[in-house]
């Protein structure tokens, strides 16, 4: 199969919350690592930039280019299992939820994972997606080895043994080091998760928040704004036996209230504003207590199709419970409407280098708008909490902070640009938005 390129005249992208939108010179969907390797050396021929993009899940304009837009749908798929190492290589354009499928029909599994798996294993683990978790990490802290291609159009491998500096920082590279073209992550052997779904107090959570997340593998609530309620979600490993949701009750709560009735809901609070504290009242209540038992990919995620924007800070983990409340007070004492939860999950400290989890235990608070809703006002707010608290932003939604900010936030900041000024000297890879959040 050969590669596919759009010469000029390419029709805009625009990523999945309609919040960004780019028209590139060209586009192109290399089907191999070498093809995409011939399309980075022209685009440097042609004096263009270049960006990849995956499913668009970014609500940051980190994939957008005047250039060439390398799409990676025919990057797809399981390369290799190593049984004995107990990795497995994907190609960069896969989405997580066909890998996960494909892991478990071969009796593996990543160890965590976020609750979205629509996006690429490239895209996902370039931004710092992550899960909630007491001891394992974000996607990217799982990855083993890394291919991609440098902005002179090599082909470069990277591990802890080979090329280790790259690969320190290329597991969360937001798009500035290179194009990647295959990621090998560890995996382990298929388990079970017991999800104990439960309601909860504002109060309580908040003053049991450290209890929780230590007596939890992977703890992580949601408050709902105008409320006094949460819903509150414990995931730890089981022995089984297997205990999947009924396919009616998974229905009623994962597809009819979480997303069917939902997206009415804050359709009709986007139009009506004063009726948001009312109908948060009745859908906090809505989802009751449930526990049941399944795979891993069946229990971290859960289908989002009400499409909205989001922020989303990570702050150290002993600050979350005072921003959480400082974030409620806000909203209280303010004319804000916000139809949509307010999610709080947990990481451990990791060495990537601009990982939001970078050498320091974190809690992450994201909140998020239901999309075409003006969202401004609310954000700015609940960005100046979190910055207080001295909160990194994830890359791949909304935030405002620059180059100035996150130097002093990131221990290892200048470690990552000086391997960009070496590995991409002409910012082939850049963009504005990188410009913004890297400097020049």
């Amino acid at each position: 199969m050969k590669s596919v390129t759009t010469r000029a005249g390419s029709s805009p992208w625009r990523n999945w919350a309609g919040t960004v939108e780019s028209r590139p010179t060209r586009e192109a969907s290399p089907a191999s690592a070498e093809e995409l390797a011939d399309e980075v050396r022209r685009a440097a021929e042609d004096g263009l930039r270049v960006k990849t993009v995956g499913t668009g899940h970014s609500f940051t304009s980190i994939a957008a280019t005047d250039g060439l837009l390398i799409r990676p749908d025919l990057l797809t798929g399981i390369r290799r299992i190593d049984r004995e190492a107990m990795t497995v290589t994907v190609e960069a354009g896969t989405p997580l939820k066909r890998l996960n499928v494909a892991l478990a029909r071969e009796g593996l599994s990543l160890t965590n994972m976020g609750d979205i798996m629509e996006q690429t294993v490239a895209g996902a683990t370039s931004t710092g997606t992550h899960g909630t978790g007491r001891e394992s990490a974000s996607i990217a802290a799982q990855i083993r080895e890394i291919e991609l291609v440098t902005a002179d159009g090599r082909l470069m491998t990277c591990s802890a043994k080979e090329n280790p500096e790259v690969f320190a920082a290329a597991r969360i590279g937001l798009g500035a080091l290179g194009v990647i073209t295959a990621l090998t992550f560890a995996v382990e052997p298929v388990f079970l998760l017991t999800a104990r779904e439960e309601p909860m107090s504002f109060d309580r959570v908040t003053a049991e928040f450290d209890a929780l997340h230590a007596e939890n593998e992977h703890f992580e609530f949601y408050w709902f704004p105008h409320t006094d309620n949460c819903n509150t979600k414990r995931n730890n490993r089981s022995a089984g036996p297997e205990a999947p949701l009924g396919r009616i009750s998974g229905w009623v709560d994962d597809e009819l209230l979480s997303n069917g009735i939902f997206q009415l809901a804050c359709s009709l609070g986007r139009a009506v504003p004063p009726v948001v504290p009312s109908i948060a009242k009745i859908s906090s209540r809505a989802l009751s207590a449930r526990t049941y038992t399944d795979i891993p990919y069946k229990v971290f995620t859960s289908p989002r199709r009400v499409r909205f924007v989001e922020m989303e800070y990570a702050l150290p983990r002993e600050a979350a419970v005072a921003a959480l409340r400082e974030l409620k007070a806000m909203v209280e004492r303010s004319p804000l409407k916000i139809s949509f939860p307010v999610e709080v999950r947990t990481a451990p400290a990791d060495d990537i280098a601009l990982s939001t989890a970078s050498d320091r235990e974190s809690a992450y608070i994201a909140v998020h708008l239901y999309k075409g809703t003006p969202h401004r006002a609310y954000f700015t707010a609940v960005e100046r909490i979190m910055t207080a608290h001295g909160g990194r932003p994830h890359w791949g939604k909304v935030h405002t902070r620059d180059a100035a900010y996150l130097s002093e936030i990131y221990p290892r900041f200048a470690e990552f640009t000086a391997l960009r000024d070496r590995l991409d000297p002409d910012r082939r890879f850049g963009n504005d938005y990188l410009r913004r959040v890297l400097g020049d």
